[in-house]
């Protein structure tokens, strides 16, 4: 007999700003534990060391996740020249030096190679997997092999600051799947001087910014509390870049059960849109012809 699942049905996005030092999936469980929900799970991974907005989807708003997955991200991120590491950051160990160091406008000249869409190398300290392996485990055993290029569409990349010749200050835009480890490794190797990433905060994700984000003191403090449900924001917010639209109580009753029915609103044939019924997320699903067909069905009670 399957183990039920304690905790509460309780649906909804919380924004944390993450610290260094704690992995995603550990601010996920903290945040699941605080709110004592059934069901956790975040929106794009940042590294341990890594600082900013951690999308953290609480209960149906999982189910949103990879519309936030796959949303545009933007970075703020420190590159030192001069040297290379093994894991394309200042946490792993040196492989090489040099005294070179790039003007400005080298740098500039340099990253308009990593505008639009272009292939990149994930680093080998990474979740990306091998032959069934994560390349991290292999690459902390010394094994030899290589990395695939992947794709990956960066929309904006600048040079924002130049604190000294050692680091560079850069903002980059990007789709999912970028790896900004890659982006210094790649941009060092460029300019003939190495580089890897000093320190790495995101910016914004989707329609999440940091800006509005929660810390996890603030977290652990309200945690367990009637309070805490008021950090929550709505599911809905997951599904920002979709179509809205919304049906009666009879469409409503369709769509739970996985049926097609008829929905209300401005969407074109064949787009991905959402449906809701008196102010409830109902579903999501492809319009045709005044009907939408439901691909993901939300289980909320009516307000």
């Amino acid at each position: 007999m399957a183990r039920r699942k304690n905790g509460r049905d309780i649906s909804g996005w919380i924004i944390i700003d993450k610290p260094a030092g704690p992995t995603s999936t550990t601010v996920v469980n903290k945040v699941r534990w605080a709110f004592n929900a059934k069901k956790a799970g975040h929106a794009g991974t940042l590294d341990p060391d890594a600082t900013g907005v951690l999308a953290v989807a609480l209960g149906e708003a999982t189910k949103t996740i990879p519309y936030i997955t796959d949303a545009l991200k933007a970075y703020e991120f420190s590159v030192k020249f001069g040297e290379a590491t093994n894991t394309d950051d200042a946490e792993g160990e040196i492989i090489a030096r040099s005294d070179t160091r790039p003007t400005d406008d080298e740098i500039k000249a340099k990253l308009q190679a990593f505008l639009g869409d272009i292939e990149q190398v994930p680093p080998k300290f990474s979740a990306v997997k091998i032959d069934g392996e994560r390349a991290y485990k292999l690459a902390r055993d010394g094994e030899d092999f290589e990395v695939a290029a992947r794709p990956l569409f960066v929309d904006e990349i600048i040079l924002s600051d130049r604190p000294d010749a050692d680091h560079a200050i850069i903002e980059m835009t990007c789709g999912k799947g970028g790896y900004v480890r890659s982006v210094a490794r790649d941009l060092g190797e460029a300019l003939g001087c190495y580089g890897h990433v000093a320190w790495l905060r995101r910016v914004w994700s989707g329609p999440f910014d940091a800006e509005n984000a929660i810390s996890l003191e603030r977290i652990e403090e309200l945690a367990r509390t009637a309070d805490i449900d008021d950090l929550l924001l709505p599911l809905e917010l997951g599904l920002s870049d979709l179509s809205h639209l919304t049906c009666d109580a009879a469409a409503a009753t369709r769509f739970r059960n996985g049926n097609p029915a008829m929905a209300i609103g401005a969407a074109e044939y064949g787009e991905e849109a959402w449906v809701s019924h008196q102010g409830v997320p109902v579903a999501v699903g492809i319009f045709k012809a005044g009907n939408l067909h439901p691909s993901r069905v939300f289980n909320l009670p009516a307000e």
